[in-house]
């Protein structure tokens, strides 16, 4: 058997495994050492292949699309930096838990630290940001190396959706020449192969014993004031918001809803959701008069840094953190009690217990705050749009069943102010692992090639950062609208004390770019738009949800009044809470 058989078979079978176990979308970087890897992909007849030529674009791609089929992707570079440029992505993904299948080629042995060319020391690239890491043996074919090549295939599939879901890396050493022979007969398996040769294992749902669900009911006995906390949930599942907030209204909690929770949008009941705690908690007052008795959050850390100041305020408060298996996302070394449990299972167990009697008149007050809070941010119309009324507009109009995919910063923070709760089913995706605003464009784009309408919330440094990804759009001409908020810089940092240096802060901080987006847009074919007031926002971006393709629609604004707007609607909500509710 020649080289190029024995390459071929190695290839076909360890491909032929990972889309046996699941893998549907693989994203390919073109390069010449990872030409059997790219060819098997494209040859295969039960796989999409996406090309995306810049790997540092291609890692973000596959995370989107990842998040969005909440399954694994597999990923394809050549040797090299070519590996090290998914190395951002890869970082997010093993923070933000999702699942990735990373596939390096490589020199082989006798060409590595000789000064070969495009040569790095790939074992263990990605250090503690993978669950898993495997050097794959140099190709030979027999039934012992097929049978090892399938089980590593299935392997990887595996370790990279257990548990936690997150990335694993496969680094392929592989001999030249590289081209496959796909005229050989029955490449896709060997003679020894059943159905199915290297099954997945079965992974059940983790819950609570009975004895343990006593005792954590019996902790919250005679406590009157709690707080259900839902933070970002990208591995709930679809049974997870109607049965959380079953439990609420049984138990008469208000629910702190993150954007991100998969809580603010949908069919099921919102009647003790409070959406607007982050403008509530900014408020000193607010923050001491509604302090609870104990907590249960599920999830992940919200968004919200006034919630982190109001948990860091509140350290000696029994908190209680729902993780799906293990983990530890306690920012802030609060004493905490993890439940590892299925969060759905878990609420429909404590639907079940007898009723702790819990006060009426705190969930009456949360949700009267929240009330306040909502009408300021629902009524009144700048003569010129605002960051904040651009969410708000975009919450009208963005089409049931889409996903909107928020940038980080700025945007997240105005998505959780102002993206209030609705009835239309939206997926709600961010990069919150990392929090960088690297990738963002390739990742709204990965997200929009799962075949579902999405619309990318960012600000003009993310979108700069990234605009490589829009080449993928194109190519492919993929649904996305991009709504591109133009405040000329970091707006986020106007925020912050930094503000206060005047001689270092618009170099340092504010970093204007001063780019024509219009021009971009004409680059990558895309259609453009610039409105300027809410309801010229509104209708350009119900066009756009009706054109193929991708669409860029582009909201100057101004940081310092934005900074001025934001603080003006806190004080606003404040003063009503204080002096015409007299709640507080």
């Amino acid at each position: 058997m020649n080289h190029t058989e024995i390459l071929t078979r190695y290839t076909a079978n360890f491909v032929d495994e990972m889309i046996q176990n699941g893998i549907q979308h693989v994203v390919i970087s073109p390069g010449s050492r990872s030409t059997p890897l790219s060819l098997a992909f494209a040859e295969h007849e039960h796989i999409k292949e996406w090309v995306v030529i810049d790997e540092r674009s291609a890692a973000f791609f596959a995370l989107g699309l990842a998040k969005q089929t909440k399954a694994a992707v597999a990923l394809v570079c050549t040797s090299g930096t070519a590996a090290a440029n998914y190395y951002p992505a890869v970082v997010e993904a093993y923070y933000s838990r999702v699942p990735l299948v990373i596939l390096t080629a490589d020199r082989p042995h006798e060409l590595r630290d000789v000064g070969a060319p495009q040569t790095i020391d790939q074992l263990h690239l990605f250090g503690n940001y993978v669950k898993w890491f495997q050097e794959m043996a140099i190709p030979e074919v027999d039934d012992g190396m097929l049978r090892y090549v399938r089980q590593k295939a299935a392997r990887a599939v595996y370790m990279a959706c257990e548990g936690n879901p997150g990335p694993v890396h496969l680094n392929f050493p592989l001999r030249e020449p590289l081209t496959l022979d796909f005229s050989l007969e029955g490449i896709w398996k060997y003679k020894g192969m059943v159905e199915h040769s290297a099954r997945i294992p079965l992974d059940g749902k983790k819950r609570l014993t009975e004895e343990q669900l006593e005792a954590f009911v019996s902790q919250l006995t005679n406590k009157k004031k709690g707080l259900i906390v839902c933070g970002p949930q990208a591995d709930a599942d679809e049974q997870f918001p109607e049965q959380v907030v079953a439990l609420a209204e049984k138990w008469q909690l208000p629910i702190l809803a993150d954007p991100l929770s998969g809580l603010r949008s949908g069919t099921h009941s919102k009647e003790n959701i409070i959406e607007t705690y982050d403008a509530l908690l900014k408020n000193k007052v607010i923050r001491d008069r509604m302090k609870p008795d104990f907590i249960i959050r599920f999830g992940a850390m919200p968004v919200s840094k006034p919630y982190l100041f109001f948990i860091k305020e509140n350290a000696t408060i029994p908190q209680f953190v729902v993780e799906n298996h293990s983990g530890y996302r306690e920012p802030t070394g609060n004493v905490t009690e993890f439940i590892y449990a299925d969060p759905t299972t878990l609420c429909e167990e404590l639907l079940a217990v007898d009723q702790p009697a819990f006060s009426e008149e705190w969930l009456h007050d949360w949700k009267a705050m929240n009330k306040v809070a909502r009408n300021h941010f629902l009524f009144g119309m700048e003569e010129k749009i605002t960051e904040g009324e651009a969410i708000r507009g975009l919450r009208e109009v963005i089409p049931e069943g889409s996903t909107l995919y928020v940038g980080n910063s700025m945007a997240v923070r105005d998505v959780d102010t102002f993206f209030l709760t609705d009835d239309k089913p939206i997926s709600v995706l961010a990069n919150r692992g990392a929090n960088g605003i690297d990738g963002m464009v390739s990742s709204g784009v990965g997200a929009a090639a799962a075949g579902k309408r999405v619309t990318l919330v960012l600000g003009d440094l993310s979108f700069f950062h990234d605009m490589n990804g829009l080449h993928a759009a194109k190519h492919y001409g993929l649904d996305i609208t991009i709504l591109l908020i133009n405040n000329n810089g970091g707006g986020i940092f106007s925020f912050l004390p930094q503000a206060e240096d005047p001689k270092h802060f618009e170099a340092l901080f504010g970093t204007p770019l001063h780019l024509d987006f219009r021009k971009a847009a004409e680059l990558y074919e895309a259609n453009y738009f610039a409105p300027e007031t809410e309801e010229e926002l509104k209708e350009i971006l119900q066009a756009s949800y009706e054109k193929k393709g991708l669409s860029i629609v582009e909201v100057k604004t101004d940081r310092e009044e934005n900074v001025k707007w934001h603080h003006e609607k806190w004080q606003a909500i404040a003063d009503e809470i204080f002096f015409k509710n007299g709640m507080v």
